[in-house]
């Protein structure tokens, strides 16, 4: 039988710190029950899309505590102030009382997360995230530059699908009829009611700018999460058995922000609005599990926008590295060697930079001879080294700034 849930109330006098950025081992979070509450950066890469000041059933230390990863943001007392203190292990029990906590929870996470991605796509792109289904006719160019038909047939089927008096209909229809031959299979038709779906590698499960009202989970294989953006496939994330993936589109009934391929052969669950809605009241677990993987990429979001602020491209390749080792919760202080499950384009992808820039730097990366690509993978024989560099470079960045004070 499950013990009753006890949460525990917590006051704060004016101007106390409540959280502190950078602080590890976050094992709360807290609602405010009363009085108001002031968050803030140490650096501020991008100016939120609403105000700082929170206020009675707003929450925060979500990201840190569910994701595991130390504090993003610093959380001060403005008023007195009383708090529910939530414990990881109680989120469960508190969402399965209280759905719509979890949905407030999960609908400003997924705006979070939009809004984050979408700003660092700005920064790292120089263009704006292509959430509109004319963007599809874009995806199915690329596809066909790089003579990948089967998913070029994708795109372009889906861009008359939905937008039949799109400026590009014509010749979507003309590339159809070009590239059918080439053809080998077409996509697999899904039923709407049917959960369990099977993709084949390098299968489109969607592409951006796709209208969606389903989100998956990965019960097999993996799945990559990519952009296609000035004839450039810019890989966002690597996905595994357990992850949750194309929430946003569901939860805002907005077009995909992103496009989603089979890595490997996969096998998916589809879940759509009517069962998540059932799933929030019946599988607490499950969103305990879909918060605490929005909170992951927040934290990464975070992580990756602060990338894009070091000047030096190799700085950048270490730093991204690194950011993949405290996303996995590698201990550097145990773990000597370790193998990624990218490649050095896809790192090159990552960072923001050029073909011509990405080769330049590729190679001055692979010099560093604790380095070395096994399998298409980049595998490091000590992960300190990384760590090492990353510290380097952000020391001369930050020597730097202080010559020109």
């Amino acid at each position: 039988m499950t013990a009753p849930l006890q949460l525990a109330f917590v006051n704060f006098t004016a101007a106390s710190y409540i959280i502190v950025e950078g602080k590890r081992n976050a094992d709360r979070f807290f609602i405010i029950r009363s009085g108001k509450v002031k968050l803030s950066k140490e650096v501020q890469i991008v100016a939120e899309e609403s105000g700082d000041i929170l206020g009675p059933g707003d929450f925060f230390g979500v990201v840190s505590t569910m994701s595991g990863h130390s504090h993003i943001e610093t959380a001060q007392a403005v008023t007195d102030v009383t708090l529910i203190s939530v414990q990881k292990d109680q989120f469960s029990q508190l969402i399965q009382k209280n759905a719509p906590v979890a949905m407030k929870i999960i609908m400003q996470f997924s705006k979070r997360m939009r809004y984050l991605d979408e700003a660092l796509t700005r920064i790292t792109l120089k263009n704006n995230a292509a959430e509109d289904p004319s963007h599809i006719f874009n995806v199915g160019e690329y596809y066909a530059k790089h003579n990948q038909y089967n998913q070029a047939f994708y795109a372009y089927q889906k861009y008359i699908k939905y937008c039949p008096n799109g400026e590009n209909v014509q010749n979507t229809v003309e590339r159809l009829k070009k590239i059918a031959p080439y053809v080998k299979n077409t996509q697999q038709i899904f039923k709407p009611d049917e959960m369990i779906r099977i993709y084949s590698k390098d299968q489109i499960v969607f592409c951006e700018g796709e209208p969606g009202d389903e989100l998956f989970i990965i019960q097999k294989g993996s799945v990559k999460i990519i952009k296609i953006t000035e004839n450039n496939e810019i890989l966002l994330a690597v996905l595994k058995a357990g992850d949750i993936f194309g929430e946003m589109a569901l939860l805002e009934s907005k077009p995909r922000a992103a496009g989603a391929v089979a890595y490997e052969n996969c096998q998916l669950m589809a879940v759509n609005r009517e069962n998540f809605q059932q799933m929030i009241k019946t599988q607490p677990q499950l969103i305990a599990r879909l918060t605490t993987l929005l909170s992951e990429r927040i934290w990464l979001l975070y992580r990756q926008l602060a990338n894009t602020q070091i000047n030096e491209p190799l700085g950048r390749m270490y730093d991204m590295l690194q950011i993949q080792l405290d996303k996995k919760k590698i201990d550097i202080n145990t773990a000597t060697n370790f193998s990624f499950d990218f490649g050095l384009k896809e790192l090159v992808n990552m960072v923001g930079l050029s073909q011509g820039d990405g080769s330049i730097y590729g190679k001055k990366l692979m010099e560093n001879r604790t380095l070395q690509i096994m399998n298409d993978k980049i595998f490091v024989k000590d992960i300190k080294e990384i760590v090492k560099q990353n510290a380097y470079y952000k020391k001369m960045q930050q020597l730097g700034k202080s010559r020109t004070l």
